[in-house]
């Protein structure tokens, strides 16, 4: 059997040099997910290795997000990183 994604809109985030040095810009979720205690699904925080990175808590575990990713908020606020090219292959703006 073969199966098509439903459509959905989603909220996304990309990871740059500049919006990390700086959380101005940020949308209300990510900080919310900033904030999160330690270890809760969702949680961002700064990847110990990189600096210059960020972290995603996730059900599957500790996922990395480099500059130029993109961290989406999923249908059910969700947080996963998605590379660039996947996102572009994937998403489109939404009106």
């Amino acid at each position: 059997m073969k199966f098509r994604k439903r459509p959905i809109v989603v909220e996304a985030w990309q990871l740059t040099s500049k919006n990390r040095a700086s959380n101005v810009g940020w949308p209300q979720w990510l900080h919310d997910a900033w904030n999160l205690p330690d270890g809760a699904p969702g949680r961002v925080f700064p990847f110990e290795a990189a600096p210059a990175m960020l972290a995603v808590s996730t059900l599957e575990g500790i996922m990395q997000v480099s500059l130029g990713d993109w961290i989406i908020q999923g249908v059910k606020g969700e947080l996963y990183p998605c590379k660039p090219d996947i996102f572009e292959a994937t998403y489109e703006i939404a009106e």
